[in-house]
């Protein structure tokens, strides 16, 4: 068996109540979300995410949205110091993006890769070193809960429900036990939860 670095697999969404990351609108029903993400809880959560983390593994549609965004905010001094973290991490660090279509990489010290997310992952985990983290890649992060293969949940719960829209939580995957490492609720009831993997 190859060695493996002690890089742990690290996933962050906003979930609502009744387990949905985007309203019934679909994808872009993002609208019940918005107050919520904005928080100090959420931000200092979102921090927490990428503090250990040296790789961010995206799949093409978060690829493509976050690079519209988060580029300006790096250099917007009118930002939340919290969010402009977050933007100067995610373009300074190494990307790794999920891509069956696209054929260059969007993005400086980016590398497309056509392939199953668990021998990337695992390719992943046999080099360097630090956290490789999962940002809001729907997609992406339900392959790995499929394959088991995530270590820590980032995980903010809204105090909604939407009654529609896509879940993350499907039937069918693996059963896994996990702990809550970490815990806190804002203002507007919204909680900031850690979960590490039980194995």
């Amino acid at each position: 068996m190859t060695s493996s670095t002690d890089r742990k697999v690290t996933a962050n969404l906003a979930i609502t109540l009744d387990g949905r990351y985007h309203g019934p609108g679909g994808p872009a029903d993002f609208g019940t979300f918005v107050p919520y993400v904005t928080t100090d809880v959420a931000r200092d959560h979102m921090t927490r995410t990428w503090e250990t983390a040296t790789t961010a593994l995206l799949g093409r549609v978060n690829a493509e949205g976050f690079l519209g965004f988060w580029p300006s905010v790096a250099g917007d001094e009118n930002a939340d110091p919290r969010d402009r973290g977050y933007a100067k991490w995610l373009v300074s660090t190494e990307k790794v993006v999920l891509s069956t279509t696209l054929t260059e990489a969007p993005w400086e010290r980016t590398r497309v890769v056509n392939a199953p997310v668990a021998d990337v992952v695992a390719d992943l985990k046999a080099t360097g070193d630090g956290d490789i983290l999962v940002n809001s890649s729907p997609s992406v992060i339900k392959a790995l809960l499929s394959a088991d293969l995530i270590d820590r949940l980032y995980l903010l719960v809204l105090p909604e429900i939407v009654g529609g829209g896509a879940r993350l939580f499907e039937d069918g995957l693996p059963a896994s036990k996990w702990t809550l490492t970490r815990q806190e609720t804002g203002a507007l009831g919204e909680t900031a939860a850690v979960y590490d993997r039980a194995r």
